[in-house]
């Protein structure tokens, strides 16, 4: 991977994870802090078999909600959890990441201020390229792409 360029200090990463994303977390934290990045762990702090998921992800979900120059990072098993929480906060567009193409696709069309990763299936190398591509990819604001962002938000204020 090169090394991830901080684009900007006025982006902040939250960054949260349960037991079953606790390690992969901890290496994720390390790299953000060795690339300069501002960013907020907001858990779990230690390793706790019993954690909930729910708790880091509408931690996450909701300072990125609040502050539209961050981004965020959720991790556990299957990622399913992380991302059907985070999802349910308006103005979030979370997704799990697979590969850094598709996550490079997700923030360049989507404009996705969540990345999710299944710490179950993914080793450190995809998680630290698909960080990368999250990290620097742009959305591009085609109008194609901004017309589908406004399609969500009337759907999210009618619900």
């Amino acid at each position: 991977m090169s090394k991830l360029v901080n684009k900007g200090k006025d982006l902040k990463v939250y960054i949260g994870a349960d037991h079953r994303g606790f390690e992969l977390k901890e290496k994720i934290v390390k790299l953000l802090y060795e690339n300069g990045f501002e960013f907020l762990d907001v858990g779990a702090s230690h390793f706790d078999p019993e954690d909930d998921y729910t708790l880091y992800a509408s931690e996450v979900a909701s300072l990125v909600a609040k502050e539209k120059k961050s981004r965020g990072i959720l991790l556990c098993g299957s990622g399913v959890g992380v991302d059907v929480t985070a999802n349910k906060f308006d103005g979030i567009r979370a997704s799990v990441g697979k590969t850094a193409k598709q996550v490079e696709a997700g923030r360049r069309d989507d404009d996705m201020n969540v990345l999710v990763i299944a710490a179950d299936y993914t080793t450190y190398n995809e998680a630290k390229n698909m960080v990368e591509a999250f990290l620097k990819t742009d959305f591009d604001k085609k109008e194609r792409h901004k017309r589908r962002l406004e399609e969500i938000r009337k759907i999210e204020a009618n619900n």
